[in-house]
């Protein structure tokens, strides 16, 4: 959030007649504009409406009442938002609106819910205020509110000039001095403008001693004593930061759009008439009621969870489950929405309520974690609370408590105090953890690392538990060809016949196939009379020749003894078998198999060389898990869907921190949930805004980097506390009985600013985690 940027809180102790309520169509999108302090009110009328309320006979009402009906609770869109402190200045306004029982915005999905007292929904009121804090609502219906992002320089024209003033009036110093001084004079007054303003803001809504007025005093004090570079070096660096977190903040919603664009806004509705003809038509997704039939083509998805009334079909459900190929339904089974059907025309009967399909509980889900996750304060903000107020009103007793009742001389006392307030400027307390976090941060971008801001690289440190998914994961996410038993014939037959019969096809245990066919240099002769039959494989005519590719159960009449042995051998090695027949004989059987990452096995060492425990979490069937986790040498828990992912992070959660490392949009909500959420670099979208940090290079084993990254940028950032703090606290002594003076202050404040950047820097220069291999 920028502190540079216009205020958009109440100003004035009352609000005024809100504008007309803007309810508009369009993709979720933010404005890069700062919020300002909840507005406040020290006058609130009888019947309860204080700032941010309007009165019942008011025209909002009117303008309103058409948007939503009476009810206890009501949601919206809520656009404009653009920083997580803003969050909590709307619920704190809600909650001062007249009728207003609690209030909540769920920053992943801009979503606001306001729970009403029993006969006191005042939606008027919670429209009006939302519109005085600079926000606009739109009913979740209409979709969020569409707001254009603002040009570049209008975005950061603040920050721009005052960049300017400064490299010029630096540059102007050595040349002309009173030019240049007047010209740092003006980037300081240019940038503690808007920060005093927000700071002023904050006193009035009960947060007087802020990180904005810890910054405002700074500037000012040290413009005051004359060391304007000082004060408006300080000023660009901290506007730099915050909108640096405004900015990260803003992305990690966007790719929820993407979850929720998984259930297609249509779905096309099989209507019989009274004379029994079938009638097709096209409905939004959110009239679809239970016991609603729908028609789905191949490459579609589905709009909502559906029991399928045709005879069989295969679903693409790996958005939902993390299984890594299709999972062949028969009629009567339930599919999620979301999932997508691959081969043929099906029809479903509708089960979920509106707003209760499957991708709707997800992005619940992604909304209770993003309130259960409590928000980690900034430390230097924490410490502001006592140390701004506790030097100023120290200052203002060194000047008047001595002439005062001692008689001494004013001019004395007064230079005393104000070199206590420069020593007491906290520009190097102020800079020790931004520094220490952006050295970090960038430390790990450089080795493919990116993480989501300095609360996340804070929380790393803390986590002694790692969750992994699976599919995508720990493994390729992409089936490979890891075994072949002849049983009849060679093994070049065996594979040339089924690479025929599984040309073309979509189906990723046939592209393996294909695939590893092209591998061993096979020939594919082609096949004719291509037949797909669901749920039992694919058959066909090669050279003549009946040729079958299937599962072993539906293979059984032509399986022996023999070759059980082999596909039991195999299956529990967690593989896929795969059976291939020609003319009523087995040729022999294929074993399938998602093959770990080349990194995994020193992934979960190094990560046991921290003292941190790994742990994996699948929706893959137990025995393919079994087999994956035994390699590993770690727990797993299989079968779950994302419910189940969220649940047993919430259960490790409650021994002690975890991160949670996934790739697709099932692990969403369980990202999250977790103290840190990350997330592989080639993943989906979602996982990838879902998620604090990603691993952009694919490597799991620099998550252990991650990790140690983190605690060593702890570990410098109490090293710079306690420098700042100590060398503060000596300066005050000598201070205050005159052993220093403004020259000394000013040196102690520059000079220990600069120690403590210098010892941050030294994270950049901070290598890799390496294992320890252990000596045989």
């Amino acid at each position: 959030m920028s502190s540079s940027c216009q205020s958009k809180g109440c100003h004035s102790s009352h609000c005024h007649a809100p504008a007309r309520a803007h309810v508009s169509h369009g993709a979720m999108s933010s404005i890069e504009n700062s919020c300002d302090s909840a507005p406040t009110s020290s006058e609130h009328s009888s019947d309860g409406g204080g700032c941010c309320s309007v009165s019942d006979d008011g025209d909002p009402e009117s303008e309103v009442s058409t948007l939503s009906t009476s009810k206890a609770s009501h949601s919206w869109h809520i656009a404009g938002i653009d920083c997580p402190s803003c969050i909590k200045k709307v619920e704190t306004a809600l909650a001062r609106v007249h009728g207003v029982k609690t209030a909540r915005v769920s920053f992943a999905t801009m979503r606001l819910q306001v729970a009403f007292h029993s006969d006191q929904d005042n939606i008027p009121g919670v429209f009006a205020c939302v519109e005085e804090l600079g926000y606009q609502l739109s009913e979740l219906e209409a979709g969020p509110v569409k707001v254009e992002e603002p040009h570049f320089l209008k975005k950061y024209s603040s920050i721009l000039i005052l960049g300017a003033l400064l490299g010029g009036g630096a540059m102007l110093s050595s040349v002309m001095p009173d030019i240049g001084r007047l010209t740092l004079v003006l980037a300081t007054l240019w940038g503690v403008y808007p920060i005093g303003r927000k700071a002023w803001s904050q006193a009035r809504s009960g947060t007087p001693f802020g990180i904005e007025t810890l910054m405002t005093v700074a500037a000012l004090g040290a413009l005051f004593l004359g060391e304007t570079l000082e004060a408006a070096m300080v000023l660009l660096l901290f506007m730099i930061g915050e909108q640096l977190e405004g900015l990260a903040a803003s992305r990690a919603r966007k790719g929820v759009e993407s979850l929720m664009a998984l259930t297609p806004d249509k779905a096309l509705r099989i209507h019989i008439n009274d004379d029994g003809q079938e009638h097709r038509e096209s409905v939004l997704a959110e009239r679809l009621t239970p016991g609603d039939i729908i028609e789905v083509m191949p490459g579609d998805r589905l709009a909502a969870d559906g029991q399928l009334v045709s005879p069989q079909a295969s679903f693409d459900e790996s958005a939902l489950t993390g299984e890594s190929v299709p999972v062949d339904r028969q009629a009567g089974e339930t599919v999620m929405a979301g999932s997508l059907c691959v081969d043929r025309v099906v029809r479903l009967q509708v089960v979920s309520e509106p707003g209760q399909n499957a991708i709707d509980r997800i992005v619940k889900l992604i909304e209770d974690a993003d309130e259960s996750k409590a928000p980690i304060e900034r430390f230097i903000d924490r410490f502001s609370r006592w140390y701004t107020p506790l030097i100023m009103s120290l200052s203002v007793l060194v000047i008047v408590v001595p002439p005062l009742l001692l008689g001494m001389d004013w001019e004395t006392w007064i230079y005393r105090g104000l070199t206590l307030l420069l020593v007491g400027c906290p520009c190097a307390l102020v800079i020790s953890t931004p520094a220490a976090v952006t050295s970090g941060l960038a430390r790990a971008a450089r080795q493919g690392i990116l993480i989501k801001g300095g609360a996340v690289l804070e929380q790393l440190g803390a986590v002694r538990q790692v969750a992994f998914d699976k599919t995508g994961t720990l493994t390729e996410g992409r089936p490979e060809v890891v075994d072949l038993v002849a049983l009849n014939g060679s093994s070049e037959n065996l594979l040339a016949m089924a690479a025929a019969v599984e040309q073309g096809s979509r189906h990723p245990l046939a592209q393996a196939v294909v695939r590893y066919a092209g591998q061993q240099a096979i020939t594919i002769p082609v096949a004719d009379d291509l037949e797909a039959n669901v749920g039992r494989g694919v058959s066909g005519r090669v050279n003549g020749n009946e040729v079958s590719v299937g599962s072993p159960a539906h293979l059984a009449e032509l399986i022996d003894a023999n070759a059980n042995t082999h596909i039991a051998r195999l299956e529990e090695q967690g593989c896929t078998v795969v059976g291939v027949a020609c003319d009523g004989q087995l040729l022999g059987v294929l074993a399938i198999r998602d093959t770990l990452r080349s990194d995994a096995g020193d992934a979960v060492r190094a990560l046991e060389q921290l003292g941190v425990q790994a742990i994996m979490l699948t929706g893959d069937n137990k025995r393919a898990a079994a087999a994956i986790a035994g390699e590993l040498g770690i727990a797993y828990r299989a079968g779950l869907l994302p419910e189940g992912k969220v649940t047993e992070v919430q259960a490790l959660q409650r021994q002690s921190p975890v991160a949670m490392v996934g790739d697709g949009i099932n692990d969403a909500p369980a990202l999250k949930m977790a103290d840190v959420g990350i997330a592989m670099g080639k993943g989906t979208d979602v996982a990838l805004e879902t998620a604090d940090a990603a691993l952009t290079h694919e490597r799991v084993q620099d998550l252990a980097s991650m990790i140690d990254l983190s605690r060593a940028t702890l570990n410098i950032v109490r090293q710079n506390v306690f420098f700042a703090i100590g060398l503060k606290a000596v300066f005050l002594v000598t201070s205050l009985t005159g052993v220093t003076g403004l020259m000394l202050a000013v040196m102690a404040d520059t000079g220990a600013t600069a120690l403590v950047t210098l010892n941050s820097l030294r994270l950049l220069r901070r290598r890799k985690l390496q294992l320890r291999r252990r000596k045989l």
